[in-house]
């Protein structure tokens, strides 16, 4: 009788190490506010009790947005939420100012993109990779107002197309 094969315990799981980055936080709208250039990964700069709570799942990012000054990249209005378990030396500030972490080359495209061509800089999702927590930021435009809006002819094409479908 033969027995299933094992995973040694020192190894890791190539299953586990195939799935791709695990998103904490997501800014969906962003996306439905403006039209997507470019996307950047960036490292941000975090205590220990920030790390803790990414971990819990504790982000928000709807509310944050992304600014240059001196040339350095900086996150500000991102609502990390702490533990109830944080340190009591530590004080937790949770929406306090958080530095990004970008190549210069980079740094130095979205200073010329934002001051030059009036583009502006929104963080997209915050996730884990490799154990680092990384925030997608976007070099985007800002759409207008009938930009966001369905057309008539649109909302009748979706619902002839649904209406196919269940038939079909």
């Amino acid at each position: 009788m033969s027995q299933p094969m094992r995973q040694p315990a020192n190894k890791p799981n190539p299953a586990k190490a195939s799935e791709g980055p695990r998103v904490i936080a997501e800014n969906r709208r962003a996306r439905f506010d403006y039209f997507i250039e470019e996307r950047y990964e960036a490292g941000l700069v975090l205590e220990g009790w920030e790390v803790k709570a990414l971990r819990a799942g504790k982000a928000q990012i709807t509310e944050a947005y992304v600014f240059l000054r001196n040339g350095e990249v900086f996150l500000t209005g991102a609502h990390l939420s702490p533990l109830k378990t944080t340190s009591t030396h530590v004080i937790a500030e949770p929406t306090r100012t958080r530095k990004l972490l970008l190549n210069k080359r980079e740094i130095s495209h979205l200073v010329g993109a934002v001051e030059r061509k009036g583009f502006t800089i929104v963080p997209l999702e915050l996730y884990w990779e490799r154990g680092k927590a990384k925030l997608r930021i976007g070099l985007a435009k800002g759409k207008q107002q009938h930009d966001k809006r369905t057309t008539e002819k649109e909302r009748d094409w979706a619902r002839d197309k649904a209406r196919l479908l269940r038939r079909g």
